[in-house]
């Protein structure tokens, strides 16, 4: 009788070590996900792809234990990187978005304004966001809705660039050309830096 009482007990603290297991690993994924939200502002699909790659182990050089290369070389233990369960990684992105950690409108706006600040059009702005997985829509939403005049932009970056007034000469001007173009201005912007800006 005292063996039947112990069976069920046993069963349940299996099941509880396995669901304490799941919400260890759960706590572990939004501790992650606010610490990259704390360096900096992230995209949903940026911060998903970031929590579904496991963190690597950091392992001290065994060197720095070993007294001797051959010693070093036997003491090297592979270590094995688990994988992140999706479901959890979806779990912890709905918590992040219930606490409005995770907003892709306004980590667009804060992109294109800090991308922008250093120099960069809208071109390169919409092309980097589309790498981060933000939406079409959400990225021209916030191009339209910043107000910046790029225009302006262009002429300041390529005065500080080629001084002032702006070379007319073609060969100097082409080169301010593919110069804004890599930067990622539109041509019309950088047609507009000569024909509006002119003293």
């Amino acid at each position: 009788m005292s063996q039947d009482a112990e069976e069920p007990a046993a069963g349940s603290s299996l099941f509880s070590t396995a669901q304490d297991d799941q919400a260890k690993k759960l706590n572990t994924l939004i501790a992650r996900a606010m610490r990259l939200l704390g360096q900096r502002d992230h995209g949903e699909a940026e911060l998903r792809r970031k929590l579904l790659t496991p963190p690597q182990p950091f392992s001290r050089p065994s060197a720095y234990n070993a007294k001797s290369t051959g010693e070093a070389r036997s003491k090297v233990v592979p270590q094995v990187v688990e994988e992140i369960c999706p479901q959890l990684v979806d779990q912890v992105i709905a918590y992040c978005y219930q606490h409005s950690w995770l907003d892709d409108e306004k980590f667009a706006g804060h992109y294109i304004s800090g991308r922008s600040n250093k120099g960069l059009g809208a071109q390169r702005i919409r092309s980097e966001l589309i790498q981060k997985g933000v939406d079409k829509e959400i990225i021209t939403q916030a191009l339209e809705n910043c107000e910046i005049d790029w225009c302006t932009k262009a002429y300041d970056l390529a005065t500080r660039k080629f001084g002032q007034p702006l070379p007319t000469d073609w060969k100097e001007k082409s080169k301010v050309l593919r110069y804004l173009l890599y930067r990622g201005f539109f041509q019309e912007e950088i047609q507009a830096i000569y024909r509006d800006f002119e003293d």
